[in-house]
């Protein structure tokens, strides 16, 4: 029997030890937390009752995930709870554009004109969006639907400053999508950022922004569930030092960043591979709060009441200088701010009556200045009132998240910068097989390699896919 140690538990090491025992491996997992789980974790951190998740808590992408689906996670139990209104992106107005499964939905919160030009971009893109994303959830591939990935690659490949002003004329439309394209974590001028907005908007308008009940960390559980048996151990506390101690298994993965596959590989690497790995980019690092609250938020905007995420950052602009200013090493006055509020619709997560919120905002990377004033002001801004609701709060500073999980070098939640430079060729520019190393012995599954960041363990599956590639038993 095949056997391969992974370095790391979160998403992507579990998925990848999940494909690896489904092709008869033997897998055992090393972590140095006490808990698996890595940007999956649910802990108590404020108060006792109130649940939050650590890093992330929304996931459209896990239930889009052709690997998560091969899971069948919900025959162990996950719950998927679908909030009313996706996204709300609310204005100073008192209006706010939204996010919804509908995309005639969508539209009607956009504004007269614009949700004719919204309906019309969207509604071909969403038709032949389940032939398009798998492609998008990996490396570079041959592809027999060329002419769907065509007409979704020629917008994507745009900034989302310039599709938005290209397609739409009021305020609320261009904001919408500049939100969603702030979750790249790049400046959305930059070629390459619309592509963010079209797959989160277009996943939202095909499975949507679910969150599991009880929690991220239910995710993590409900894998380790289902790959629970004699081929599958697990060993937390332990942080790898010397792959020495593993030199009877076949193949190692690592869940981790590529700069700890290197302090750990060493001169098992080659000095060309190092080198590569060297030149790897991250990007900024987020600042993060979670409260403990006394009631739920009363936004202003009637639609925020309905929504599971909300987006604090006013019209286009606002979010175009906020995004510059993280990039250019500036903290922000007025952040953009990414509000996630499950237990308004997941009672499990807070005592009765009360609620659990999680904010982070971006900030430069390796960042060790507390946003907390900032990010709040922007909350009060749009719910006035907030901050007498606030029984207590935990933050973490873009530093404190690194040594939290390392695989965030510099608080970078999306394990490295997704520019259209290092989008597809992450780690290094191996594009074809981005998770092999230099060692035939040695992968990399962790979400430094396509298709990158998020909770949807591609990452580990396509890693997995080449392990057993190398080895003829895929």
């Amino acid at each position: 029997m095949k056997t391969a140690v992974i370095v790391g538990g979160g998403p992507n090491g579990l998925v990848a030890a999940a494909e690896l025992i489904r092709a008869g491996w033997r897998v055992r997992v090393i972590e140095r937390e006490p808990t698996l789980g890595g940007g999956c974790r649910t802990a108590d951190v404020t108060l006792p009752g109130f649940h939050h998740d650590i890093c992330s808590s929304i996931h459209p992408l896990a239930i889009a995930s052709p690997a998560m689906a091969r899971l069948h996670l919900e025959d162990e139990g996950l719950e998927w709870i679908a909030p009313p209104v996706l996204l709300a992106h609310p204005f100073d107005d008192g209006s706010a554009a939204t996010l919804m499964r509908s995309i005639d939905a969508t539209a009607a919160s956009l504004g007269s004109g614009d949700d004719v030009a919204y309906r019309t971009f969207m509604s071909p893109l969403a038709r032949d969006y389940a032939k398009v994303l798998p492609v998008l959830l990996g490396p570079i591939r041959p592809t027999r639907h060329v002419m769907a990935l065509t007409r979704f690659g020629l917008p994507a490949v745009r900034s989302l400053n310039a599709l938005a002003s290209g397609l739409f004329t009021g305020f609320r439309a261009k904001a919408l999508l500049g939100g969603i394209a702030a979750h790249a974590m790049i400046p959305i001028d930059q070629r390459g950022t619309a592509a963010f907005a079209l797959v989160l908007a277009l996943t939202g308008h095909t499975v949507g922004w679910p969150f599991p009940r009880g929690g991220s960390q239910e995710i993590i559980d409900a894998i380790t569930a289902r790959i629970a048996g004699p081929n599958f151990t697990v060993e937390t506390g332990h942080e790898v030092t010397d792959l020495a101690d593993y030199a009877d298994a076949d193949a190692i993965l690592f869940d981790t960043s590529p700069r700890d596959l290197v302090r750990i590989a060493g001169d098992a690497l080659s000095d060309r591979y190092r080198a590569r790995i060297a030149r790897f980019r991250h990007g900024p690092g987020v600042f993060k709060i979670d409260y403990a609250l006394s009631g739920p938020v009363q936004w202003t905007a009637d639609a925020a009441n309905l929504a599971g995420t909300i987006h604090l950052g006013g019209d286009l602009d606002e979010i175009n200088a906020a995004e510059h200013q993280v990039h250019t090493g500036v903290h922000p006055d007025r952040p953009f701010t990414l509000v996630l509020q499950a237990s308004r619709f997941d009672p499990t997560r807070a005592p009765a009556g009360q609620q659990t919120l999680g904010v982070y905002c971006h900030v430069p990377a390796g960042s060790e200045r507390d946003m907390t004033g900032a990010i709040e002001a922007q909350i009060e801004r749009f719910a006035p009132g907030f901050r007498q609701l606030i029984l207590a709060r935990s933050t973490m500073t873009a530093r404190e998240i690194e040594a939290y999980n390392p695989h965030y070098v510099g608080g970078d939640i999306n394990g490295g910068m997704q520019d259209l430079r290092q989008l597809f060729t992450r780690p290094t520019l191996n594009a074809w097989d981005p998770y092999r190393t230099s060692n035939p012995r040695l992968f990399l599954c962790s979400s430094a390699t396509p298709p990158g960041g998020g909770v949807h363990g591609m990452c580990g599956y396509h890693a997995a896919r080449s392990v057993l590639k190398r080895h003829g038993t895929g």
